[in-house]
């Protein structure tokens, strides 16, 4: 038998020292991407069909017809958080992008919550990308075969589960290949899914007049004075920040992208500008085809607020429906690959940096952290066999948990940034705007939601009604993963004193630039 050469071996990185402020040396490979292949990798990563189809419904349901208003309003403090992280990024490229940013700002301990919130956050969407993908790909049989009975199947727990696990698998093992698989993975499924969703969005507005309780466009769904209380406001805002959560993938990836932190800064950028008007279009689309009543085709109808495409792409697309089906599904199956590629960064960076055992360090031959990748494949397809079965509708409930894991990552790498640019926050108007102001505006705007959504959703009837003891399974999960990381960090502490002491990843701050006398 021919040994593998030692080029060939998996690596370990070793935990640089804390006097050497490097980030990099993970055994990454350099220059793999290039902004297009970049951008991509974050559209796909948010996945705009996957989002619109889960998302539309729970949304409309809270705010009623203000869907353009809450996309913008979502969008700004996204903006803003994407601001802080560009600023983070340049000064310090490492893909443990949160965990690495608030560990130099604010200590080990508040370093370890904000890349186990990352982390928990990303196994989240990759159970409820799997769920989705699990529901499609058994209505594109049915709709391929004429065979409606196919379609049930997904009600069916162990085939709904073991398709998952199905899935799950496939997205590890592209992705344990390495980037350039996965881009030319991402080229085919992005791509086909955006020209369906325009066919879509097209029909929608050509035959909108024609169907009952259709909605003529105004320009009122633009003003987000018309959500009636703070609460809607919260939970409508929860799900779009949710809808537009994934672009910091794009920063995950600095250190494999060509030109680095600028690629990967501006990838960021592009890819949430785009994403919003594909929602803008897609959901006013939409509400003037479907309108927002509890009936029928309305968006409001419990019946369709999963998903809300299983019940329209017919009457829009007609014998054309089968495409929407298999666009859903192609945007599940990208954003569920192609998201594996931010936790396992994540793992791998985390204990580069000595706060998580060695062997996620590990590098095969396709230059991917190949067990880390393994590790979130493998707790997210758990976490998702465990929803299905506690959890009356796991779709929402997962969706609304992971607008507070968001919301509260989000909002402490945004405060990371402007602790951390303290010193020269003052140097400029640029450091001003850029250093201080967004992200503090945007940091505070995210922390404000994750409080509201925590105390809306103790009441079990935020969500799908699924309770624990008479506290509702969306709180359970949101603030109850926070609360378990808080736990494992005491254990980690005392098994990571490297780390912890603040040897491996020591606090930092930049000097200022000002000429001082």
């Amino acid at each position: 038998m021919n040994l593998p050469s030692l080029k060939q071996r998996p690596r370990i990185a070793q935990i640089p020292s804390a006097t050497s402020g490097s980030v990099r040396g993970k055994g990454l490979a350099s220059g793999q991407l290039g902004l297009f292949a970049a951008v991509m990798i974050g559209i796909s990563t948010i996945a705009p069909v996957y989002v619109l189809t889960s998302s539309l419904g729970p949304t409309v349901q809270a705010i009623g017809t203000q869907l353009p208003a809450i996309f913008i309003i979502g969008f700004i403090p996204m903006f803003l958080v994407a601001l802080a992280y560009r600023e983070l990024n340049a000064d310090t490229p490492d893909s443990g992008t949160t965990f690495t940013w608030v560990s130099q700002a604010f200590g080990p301990a508040l370093g370890w919550l904000g890349g186990w919130g990352l982390l928990a956050a990303n196994i989240i969407v990759l159970s409820n990308l799997a769920g989705v993908a699990v529901d499609f790909f058994y209505l594109f049989l049915a709709q391929a075969t004429g065979n409606p009975a196919l379609a049930e199947l997904a009600d069916n727990n162990v085939i709904n589960i073991l398709t998952c696990l199905i899935f799950v698998g496939a997205a590890v093992f592209i992705a344990c290949r390495g980037l350039s698989t996965t881009r030319l993975v991402q080229y085919i499924l992005v791509g086909f899914q955006l020209l369906v969703l325009a066919w879509f969005a097209f029909g929608a507005f050509s035959k909108a007049a024609n169907q009952p309780g259709h909605l003529a466009f105004d320009a009122a769904w633009f003003n987000p004075m018309h959500i009636d209380s703070f609460s809607a406001f919260a939970i409508g805002l929860s799900l779009s920040i949710f809808a537009f959560w994934g672009w910091d993938v794009c920063l995950t990836m600095t250190e494999e992208t060509k030109n680095g932190e600028k690629t990967s800064g501006m990838a960021a950028a592009l890819t949430a500008i785009g994403v919003l008007a594909i929602y803008l279009v897609g959901s006013i689309a939409t509400v003037m085809f479907a309108g927002v009543g509890d009936t029928g085709l309305g968006l409001g109808n419990p019946e369709n607020s999963a998903n809300v495409f299983t019940s329209i792409a017919t009457p829009v697309m007609g014998p054309f429906a089968i495409l929407l089906s298999l666009a859903v599904l192609s945007s599940c199956a990208a954003s569920l690959q192609s998201t594996m590629i931010s936790p396992a960064r994540s793992l791998l960076a985390i204990a580069h940096h000595g706060a998580l055992p060695q062997k996620f360090t590990k590098i095969n031959r396709f230059k991917s952290p190949a067990f880390a990748t393994l590790i979130a494949g493998g707790v997210s397809a758990g976490f998702y066999a465990l929803m299905r079965v506690v959890s009356n509708n796991v779709l929402n409930d997962t969706i609304l948990a992971l607008g507070m894991m968001i919301c509260f990552y989000y909002g402490m790498t945004a405060l990371a940034c402007v602790w951390y640019f303290r010193r020269t926050a003052l140097d400029s108007l640029r450091n001003f705007l850029l250093r201080l102001l967004a992200p503090l505006l945007g940091g505070i705007a995210l922390v404000a939601v994750f409080i509201q959504t925590a105390i809306d959703s103790w009441d079990p009837a935020y969500g799908s009604g699924s309770e624990i003891f008479g506290v509702g399974l969306v709180f359970v999960i949101g603030v109850g993963i926070i609360a378990l990381g808080a736990l494992l960090l005491v254990g980690a502490a005392a098994r990571r004193p490297a780390f912890f002491s603040g040897r491996s990843l020591p606090l930092r701050a930049p000097a200022s630039t000002k000429q001082r006398p």
